[in-house]
């Protein structure tokens, strides 16, 4: 199938050897998952443990770049999360670890970018997650030993500007997602992206229990990303503080602002408070004063983000113990909506192998 991209009044048909590198990525992951399930990288409290233990449980870890403070120490992390997955795959050759991402911050204020991307090819990360701007010399670097490249999207604004920069997939940040966020209703964003592009689709927002992930599966993305329910895991770098605040609070307890980074996002109110912020009357800030460069983390490390699916939180747990719940509820859930629903007649199908079904 030829994937048309529309711009306004224009189209252009993707090169067929951008087909197949995005079909590829699908194909790479085929069986090598124990839930359709991306991990996302969360800014400060993604590191190779916990990396390591979402991609032996099954689903694609990831962690940004930028968490490896000074820069050196990034390909120290790359190189530790490749051995010790490899390590899990020798002793475990029956159930491999699934693939990890690196996210890359590609906005010009990053300006670490070009020092982690050359990482990224030297140790040929598998997969890259870009944000905050759609970079082609980035997704040709990481192309160029066979890389995959999702970019993260809130609109189809952006969404099209990826794929016609060379991105291989999408995530789709809906309402509801933690950290930067978009205001778009999930089931609007995906019907509106597989209106015109059939490739690797992620879909993020309060995501926090099996169910969603086979609702996102239904709604038409190939994964669920999963990002503030690894937050109280025992192998994130979050403080005790931070992961008992994700336990006790539920949606009501987050707000959508662009105050802390000039880009709106879902952050806790009671992080807010103890920052000395009134989450009720927060300004509106400049984006054009957005920066992701080395001094960032000192600024907000204590001004936490988080999504509306926490309240599906219930304890801090190892990250292998939170995706085998995810697992079971995944599954549980296929189960219960394997028959066709007690309130529908099929009769109002017009199909008899659903009446037949349903006999």
């Amino acid at each position: 199938m030829t994937r048309l991209v529309p711009h306004g009044d224009i189209g252009r048909t993707r090169d067929p050897m951008e087909e197949r590198r995005a079909m590829s990525l699908l194909a790479s992951l085929e069986g090598r998952l124990s839930l359709p399930a991306i991990a996302a990288p969360l800014f400060i409290i993604s590191v190779p443990d916990l990396v390591v233990a979402q991609c032996a449980a099954g689903v694609v870890g990831s962690m940004p770049s930028l968490n490896a403070r000074p820069a050196e120490q990034f390909e120290e992390w790359v190189v530790e999360i490749q051995e010790r997955l490899a390590a899990h795959d020798g002793r475990n050759p029956e159930r491999p670890a699934a693939p990890f991402a690196i996210n890359l911050i590609v906005h010009k204020s990053n300006d670490r970018l070009e020092h982690d991307l050359a990482i990224c090819v030297k140790h040929r990360v598998p997969i890259i997650i870009t944000s905050l701007g759609a970079r082609p010399e980035v997704n040709e670097a990481v192309h160029s030993y066979g890389g995959y490249v999702l970019h993260d999207v809130i609109n189809q604004n952006f969404a099209r500007k990826a794929v016609e920069k060379g991105a291989d997939g999408l995530v789709l940040v809906a309402a509801g997602a933690g950290g930067h966020a978009g205001s778009i209703s999930p089931f609007a964003l995906v019907r509106e992206t597989r209106a015109w592009f059939d490739g690797p689709l992620a879909l993020s927002g309060a995501i926090s229990h099996g169910a969603s992930i086979l609702a996102a599966e239904a709604m038409g993305a190939d994964f669920g990303y999963i990002g503030s329910a690894f937050i109280a895991t025992s192998e994130a770098r979050a403080g005790d503080e931070h992961k008992q605040m994700v336990v006790e609070n539920a949606a009501g307890d987050i707000v959508y602002t662009n105050a802390i980074t000039g880009v709106y996002g879902n952050y806790l109110k009671a992080s807010l408070r103890r920052a000395g912020l009134d989450p009720e009357n927060l300004p509106t800030s400049d984006p054009s004063q957005m920066s992701f460069g080395t001094e960032r983390k000192r600024r907000w490390k204590d001004i936490w983000g988080s999504g509306q699916g926490i309240g599906g939180v219930g304890a801090v747990v190892p990250a292998g113990e939170l995706v085998a719940r995810l697992r079971r509820e995944y599954h549980e859930t296929r189960a219960r909506l394997g028959a066709l629903s007690p309130m529908v007649n099929p009769a109002w199908s017009g199909d008899p192998a659903l009446s037949n079904a349903a006999a």
